[in-house]
């Protein structure tokens, strides 16, 4: 171990997005903070990123509001003014995120390899993590702490929940329940969303089999607000609609209590796996083994590979890793036995997944 390695004191992780990736981070930083108790963590982080992270043990948080463009890496600049770090890991490729580590000063400046890079951020590097084609996206983030030699790599979160968002879950709902959150970022050509007669089809199995409540959780866009509306029309059960009315914190303590968490690739999903609940991902346009729940994985629905040879006309091992399925057919490729069977295991199980992993 390098000398300089030892005596790392100020250390700054700059990572904007999104709230899946934020999730899978903090068992880095956690790591980071067990090797290096003294040194001071400062992490560059989005809005809606920071409001589900803020109180986060040990870390000072910068905010970027991405809308605010120039403007708002000029911000982050005046409060970094003055300061130098030991290490910057870089830990974002986009582009946006390499014009903003501009502004921040630091001796060694690290990102990812060249197989994982995009947009040019080696040019805004001086040092690359070791070449590594695959792996869970969690395990790119310990990559970073490797190097700096952290050795000790367990999953630790201790996201903190704050007494007005547990004060909010309660005065949702009581009892037995489950979240569903059928909607996946609304970008283009992204196509992760299932079909809403399964969405539907589940919530009237839980209810009727497991005495499950219904609670559908998401933003306000319009996407959304639309398929909920579908949804509801085609359950024959009760639905909670929490859509646009709960802040992050709520949402996770909602997750955290909840007996699973049904969801397409997507934030809740990690969230999910962060507080101990089993996660029912539904995956066919991306690989969970990179982009999956980091623990619970065997309740994964996993139709990838079926969705490389279907849609891409190649077998899985002549597609790179991490390669999407940008075609709207891929979902449905998940049949509403597959996703029941999943339920059925995890309520079988009388452990969480915290304590399975």
């Amino acid at each position: 171990m390098s000398a300089l390695e030892t005596t790392l004191k100020d250390i700054c992780i700059l990572r904007l997005s999104a709230l899946g990736d934020v999730c899978n981070l903090v068992p880095a930083v956690r790591a980071l903070q067990r090797r290096y108790p003294q040194a001071r963590i400062t992490w560059v982080i989005g809005r809606a990123e920071h409001s589900l992270l803020t109180g986060l043990s040990g870390v000072e948080f910068i905010v970027f509001d991405k809308r605010t463009g120039l403007a708002g890496m000029r911000a982050v600049w005046r409060q970094l003014k003055g300061r130098r770090f030991d290490v910057l890991l870089h830990m974002q490729v986009a582009l946006r995120a390499s014009l903003l580590s501009l502004g921040i000063k630091a001796k060694r400046r690290i990102g990812f390899d060249r197989a994982r890079s995009r947009d040019g951020q080696h040019w805004f590097v001086n040092e690359q993590l070791p070449d590594s084609s695959e792996g869970h996206v969690i395990e790119g983030f310990f990559d970073f702490m490797r190097l700096l030699g952290v050795n000790d790599c367990r999953l630790q979160w201790d996201i903190p929940v704050p007494e007005s968002a547990e004060q909010q879950r309660h005065r949702w709902v009581e009892g037995d329940y489950w979240i569903i959150s059928p909607c996946s970022s609304d970008r283009a050509f992204n196509y992760r969303n299932w079909t809403t007669a399964g969405y539907a089809a589940l919530i009237d199995y839980a209810r009727d089999r497991y005495g499950l409540k219904a609670v559908l959780t998401g933003g306000g866009s319009d996407q959304e607000q639309a398929l909920v509306r579908d949804l509801v029309v085609q359950c024959q059960s009760p639905v909670i609609n929490t859509l646009g009315q709960t802040d992050l914190k709520t949402l996770l303590a909602l997750i955290r209590d909840a007996a699973v968490v049904m969801a397409p690739d997507s934030g809740p999903v990690h969230m999910a796996a962060a507080m101990g609940t089993a996660p029912l991902g539904l995956y066919a346009t991306s690989n969970p083994q990179r982009t999956g729940p980091v623990v619970g994985q065997q309740y994964v629905v996993n139709k990838y590979p079926e969705a490389v040879a279907q849609c891409l006309g190649k077998p899985l091992d002549q597609v790179r890793w991490g390669q999407r399925v940008r075609d709207p057919k891929a979902m449905a490729l998940i049949q509403i036995d597959d996703v029941k069977a999943r339920l059925d295991a995890i309520m079988a199980s009388p452990q969480s997944v915290s304590e399975q992993d």
